[in-house]
């Protein structure tokens, strides 16, 4: 237990969303001071890489924490949120692949869990007010336990910038944390990298080639295409070039091969929840061979029909986990219209990847609407081409009809 020394305390014990930056060692003391409080620090493993996690748990006690909770939500996040968004077709303004928005909720609800565990009465995250995050995580606090009081720096110290936190960090004994501090503002998990900051706020600016981590420049990418077959069950895949994989290892293993390729890479311009407008670059690179497969897949097994209403819902689903609304009624709802609209969505499909590019190569199911019989340019016994005639005369009729009334036939 910590020796707080601050009386009365405002608040018992604090879990402090954590990563063993700047920001986070400078709001353990903050919290202390402010509220008189214990601070428990959680770190999730959602697929950052070990670098980020590595000696965490000294830093933590360092600056002040009573203890360090880290928690491998790495399955739980690909089985959990990764693929029902990829089941539902879910992107945000037609580029995003929500990486860090599935992530945040997930992240939020572990925090919940640990709040329990340890008997804490309020959460604390270091998301600043500009960003989409503080969304995110407070809306779960929100639905999964709405009288956890919820603490956010930003929107309270008089820190504002990098200099005060280090001024501050020194004042209070605070091991400043030596890494060199990177002109992005990176977030990164198994299923994505993101990058902002620096020259990326001009969006004038194309990206430099050193800033990418996930994947080669296409440019250097092989000469050699290479084929990779992807097995899907209901709508969700479970095997990469025949081998059979937990979601987390099914993912690692894509974004490396995608990687190698230069797949993934996405450079938008987006609009933030809160109302501003942002540069991003993405580095998806399993991810964007994981809605790619799909979507071929479901041009074998879903109707047209299907198909429209799937994408139209896709866009609200999309905007829901974006804006933090991953624990709606209206979400799981959605989930359950997909997974029983993708429960046909059964089988192999093989992409060509070849610098940057993945292209479909060959598709199969067991439950494809896709005949040969019938779409073949040959006459057959389903299909008469001469029926086509009474078809296109039924459904020209309002064309027809609004011609002869504006020529006053």
């Amino acid at each position: 237990m910590c020796n707080i020394g601050v009386a009365p305390a405002k608040l018992n014990k604090v879990v402090l969303a954590y990563s063993g930056g700047l920001d986070t060692s400078v709001i353990v003391p903050w919290l202390r001071e402010n509220y008189g409080c214990e601070v428990v620090c959680f770190t999730a493993d959602v697929g950052q890489g070990v670098m980020e996690l590595d000696g965490l748990e000294a830093k933590a006690k360092a600056s002040g924490a009573c203890q360090l909770v880290v928690k491998d939500l790495r399955e739980e996040f690909v089985e959990e949120y990764v693929f029902p968004c990829l089941r539902a077709g879910a992107i945000y303004e037609r580029k995003y692949l929500l990486g860090t928005s599935m992530a945040r909720p997930v992240i939020a609800k572990a925090m919940v869990d640990v709040a329990r565990e340890v008997g804490a009465d309020a959460v604390a995250h270091g998301c600043t007010g500009k960003g989409n995050d503080q969304v995110r995580f407070e809306l779960t606090f929100f639905a999964l336990h709405p009288k956890l009081r919820v603490i956010a720096p930003w929107r309270e110290w008089d820190i504002t910038g990098r200099e005060d936190a280090i001024e501050y960090a020194k004042k209070h004994n605070v091991p400043v944390p030596v890494t060199k501090k990177s002109i992005y503002s990176r977030d990164r998990n198994i299923w994505h990298l993101s990058h902002e900051g620096d020259i990326l706020e001009d969006p004038a600016n194309e990206p430099k080639k050193d800033m990418f981590m996930m994947s080669v420049d296409p440019e250097d990418a092989p000469n050699q295409p290479e084929y990779v077959e992807i097995n899907f069950v209901s709508g969700l895949p479970v095997a990469v070039n025949g081998k059979k994989l937990s979601p987390a290892s099914l993912l690692d293993e894509l974004n490396k091969i995608g990687g190698k390729h230069g797949i993934g890479r996405v450079d938008m311009v987006e609009n933030r929840l809160v109302g501003m407008k942002s540069r991003g670059v993405y580095e998806t690179p399993g991810g964007t061979i994981l809605f790619t497969a799909a979507r071929e897949l479901e041009s074998l097994t879903l109707d047209r029909e299907t198909i429209q209403v799937k994408d139209s819902l896709a866009l609200k689903y999309a905007e829901l986990v974006y804006a933090g609304r991953w624990f709606d009624p209206l979400r799981k709802a959605m989930d359950g219209f997909m997974e029983t609209i993708t429960a046909t969505s059964t089988g192999t499909v093989t992409l060509k990847l070849y610098k940057g590019s993945a292209a479909v190569a060959r598709r199969e199911s067991p439950n494809s609407l896709y005949r040969q019989d019938i779409s073949s340019f040959e006459n057959g016994d389903v299909y008469n081409q001469a029926d086509a005639a009474g078809f296109i005369h039924l459904y020209g009729l309002p064309t027809r009809v609004r011609a002869m009334l504006e020529q006053g036939m």
